[in-house]
C-alpha cells in the first residue's frame, strides 16, 4: 500500500516530464540564437507544472482551483509560442509531439477546473440550504 506522499499524480508527472522536455527544446533554440521566443516559451512550459505544484499545496480549494487555472492558462500560452515555432519554420524538428503533450496537459486541467468548480459549486449550495 502506498502512502499519501508516494502516490503517482498524473498530471504532476506529465506536466514535469513536458518542463523538461521544454528546457532542452529551449536550449536548442538558445544554440541557434533564438531568444525571444525561446524565453517566451521556457517561461510559459515551466510554469504549468510550477502552479500545479503550487495548486497540490493549496491552502484551500479556492487557492488550489487559482493555481490549477493559471496553471490552464500557462499551458494554452505554451501551445500558442510552439504554433508560433511551428509556422514561422525557425526549427527543423518535429514540434507536433510537444503539441500533443501540452494539449493533454489542458484537457486535463480543463477537466480538474470543471470538476473543481462543481464540487465548490456543490458544497456552497449544500451550505447555504443547511444555513
Amino acid at each position: 500500500m502506498q502512502s499519501n506522499s508516494s502516490k503517482v499524480n498524473p498530471v504532476k508527472e506529465k506536466s514535469f516530464s513536458f518542463a523538461v522536455e521544454i528546457v532542452r527544446l529551449c536550449q536548442e533554440l538558445k544554440q541557434r540564437r533564438e531568444y525571444v521566443l525561446s524565453n517566451q516559451l521556457l517561461r510559459a512550459g515551466t510554469s504549468v507544472g510550477a502552479n500545479i505544484e503550487e495548486a497540490l499545496a493549496g491552502q484551500s480549494r479556492r487557492d488550489f482551483l487559482s493555481k490549477m487555472a493559471i496553471a490552464s492558462k500557462e499551458a494554452r500560452e505554451t501551445r500558442y509560442w510552439l504554433n508560433i515555432l511551428i509556422h514561422s519554420s525557425i526549427l527543423e524538428a518535429d514540434l507536433k509531439p510537444y503539441l500533443e503533450s501540452v494539449d493533454e496537459l489542458i484537457r486535463l486541467l480543463t477537466a480538474i477546473v470543471k470538476s473543481t468548480k462543481n464540487s465548490t459549486s456543490i458544497q456552497n449550495s449544500k451550505l447555504r440550504i443547511e444555513n
